[in-house]
């Protein structure tokens, strides 16, 4: 199953590019950009999908994988990874909240919510990346 070798790379880049679209995002609403800012939120959120999905088959076909590094980077991946993962786990909620009040135009509520999701989302998906990197580097 070749495909599932290499769907953890191809995993890293939706979540890099979820990555750019959130800072792209940022900016464009810093410079009250609204159309370029959803067009962005939209980009992170579809890669960001498309990355869960993507990360489900993986897992459901290839299992889970061992890390196989050792000493005190074992316990840096682990802790990444345990942070990474209960982040995520926030993550989703906030997103789907964030996301409902843009749409129902409570724009005060949205600010309120999405600077923190922004916070977190990034942090879920840097920690993503470096978890790809001391898993397949």
């Amino acid at each position: 199953m070749i495909w599932a070798q290499i769907l953890p790379h191809i995993q890293a880049v939706l979540n890099g590019t979820a990555l750019v679209a959130l800072i792209a995002g940022f900016f464009a609403i810093r410079n009250r950009q609204k159309i370029i800012h959803q067009r962005y939120m939209f980009i992170a959120l579809i890669t960001s999908l498309l990355f869960l999905v993507a990360y489900v088959i993986y897992h459901l076909v290839a299992g889970w994988t061992g890390f196989s590094g050792t000493g005190p980077i074992r316990t840096l991946f682990f802790t990444i990874l345990i942070s990474h993962v209960l982040m995520a786990v926030v993550l989703v909620p906030m997103i789907v909240v964030t996301i409902k009040r843009a749409m129902q135009q409570q724009f005060a509520q949205h600010r309120a919510l999405a600077g923190k999701t922004l916070l977190v989302w990034i942090y879920v998906s840097v920690t993503g990346l470096i978890i790809y990197w001391m898993s397949y580097a």
